[in-house]
């Protein structure tokens, strides 16, 4: 699944990804105020059946929307297309661009390696 999200889809499938399953009444609940209308949220989870994004189950004359791909798989496809079109595909880029966007100190830098190290074991 190479489709990239738009950010309404995107939204949508963040609260998909929080519920695990949801009617389309439910997730526009869980969505910001104000909150879109309702046939809003159901065109934009039409298109995400449509993307291969989710997949229903019904009931009755309603469907139970759930994903169909995980927030992690989605969220490396992401990271890794972002990290090729604007950091030449180099993680040193990626870091030294937080480091001067966050302005991070030296402390903040060394908690970054360590927790990088934690995670690596």
């Amino acid at each position: 699944m190479e489709n990239q999200l738009t950010a309404k889809e995107e939204e949508v499938m963040q609260v998909l990804w929080n519920l695990k399953k949801g009617f389309v009444k439910e997730i526009r609940q869980e969505l910001p105020d104000p909150k879109p209308p309702y046939t809003t949220v159901a065109s934009v989870v039409k298109k995400l059946l449509d993307k291969g994004f989710v997949k229903f189950q019904t009931f009755g004359n309603t469907n139970q929307y759930s994903p169909t791909i995980q927030k992690k798989t989605y969220r490396k496809q992401v990271f890794k297309k972002l990290l090729k079109g604007y950091f030449e595909s180099s993680p040193e880029e990626l870091f030294s661009f937080f480091i001067k966007e966050e302005k991070m100190d030296e402390q903040e830098i060394k908690a970054w390696i360590k927790k990088i190290k934690n995670d690596k074991s």
